[in-house]
């Protein structure tokens, strides 16, 4: 996929002057200090997966990120079948630069010996990890729809009750997609309402929410928000009509989203996702401090 269109001369002076008229919002309420301890900036460590542990950890640090979301999956940053072996050594690099694991990304969303459940959520909640991403739940087409949320609802129960015990958050990112369960809000709305927000929760991707209802997102952010746990934010871009992605704050994601944001009571985690490079590393890593500064300057 080519994207060099993205960091052409037009972009970057409109770059520059969405950072300036940025600058003009008003900004939060006390010191610089609050403002750093109200949410816990980290990203998505899969475009540097390729990098060792320490040269990852080196390169989120200099960045000035609090930590990242790891995948810990199959193909990931950790391997599954490696995770008691692997990720304390991640987990070590991190601290060493003054960093967490806020997200675990994982390829879990069930109770089974082929996802590696136990071993991998045991694994991260001894080592300290707090929450972890889900995988997800998708739709049969050829099969009527509401029904299956029965077999999404038996999986999910099994999965609570065993991080309950455990110590350790799923979090279910909604995703955009022809047949992904929590596409629509509402269905994750009508699943986790059975739940308190403390044993389950939403990374609320405002990138999907805006590919699934680009004007419709204030409605489902105010439905979900009991739930939300963690926000994602990435910048969907429609060119030819045709969905791309690129930097934040350059795409098809609403302005007002930040300032909903920074006027809610949300102190969780924010989780920046840039993917559109492909493991490039020092474009990855360029993007890495341009789209955090445009976060930070879009929530004032």
């Amino acid at each position: 996929m080519n994207h060099g269109s993205l960091f052409s001369r037009r972009n970057l002076i409109k770059t520059s002057l969405g950072a300036a008229a940025a600058s003009s919002l008003p900004s939060l309420a006390g010191s610089a200090e609050e403002k750093k301890l109200r949410w816990e900036f980290c990203t998505f460590s899969k475009p540097l997966q390729d990098l060792s542990y320490d040269e990852c950890a080196k390169v989120i640090a200099e960045v000035g990120f609090d930590g990242i979301e790891a995948p810990v999956r199959p193909e990931g940053q950790v391997v599954p079948e490696k995770v008691d072996e692997d990720l304390p050594k991640l987990i070590d690099a991190l601290k060493k630069q003054g960093l967490s694991m806020t997200l675990l990304t994982s390829g879990i969303n069930e109770v089974s010996d082929e996802q590696h459940t136990e071993k991998v959520l045991k694994t991260a909640a001894e080592l300290g990890v707090k929450r972890f991403r889900m995988a997800y739940y998708k739709y049969d087409l050829n099969q009527p729809i509401f029904p299956q949320l029965a077999d999404f609802k038996a999986k999910l129960k099994d999965l609570v009750a065993l991080t309950d015990e455990i110590g350790i958050k799923p979090v279910y990112q909604n995703h955009s997609g022809k047949n992904y369960f929590g596409a629509p809000i509402w269905d994750l709305y009508e699943v986790f309402t059975d739940y308190d927000p403390k044993q389950l929760g939403v990374a609320f991707d405002i990138g999907h929410a805006t590919v699934e209802g680009a004007k419709a997102w204030p409605l489902n952010f105010a439905l979900i928000r009991p739930f939300v746990d963690t926000v994602y934010l990435k910048e969907p871009h429609w060119n030819d009509n045709k969905l791309d992605w690129g930097p934040i704050g350059e795409g098809a994601v609403d302005k007002g989203f930040f300032k909903t944001l920074k006027n809610s009571d949300f102190d969780g985690p924010i989780s920046i996702h840039i993917e559109y490079l492909d493991r490039r590393v020092p474009e990855v890593t360029a993007a890495m401090h341009e789209n955090f500064a445009t976060v930070k300057k879009l929530l004032g």
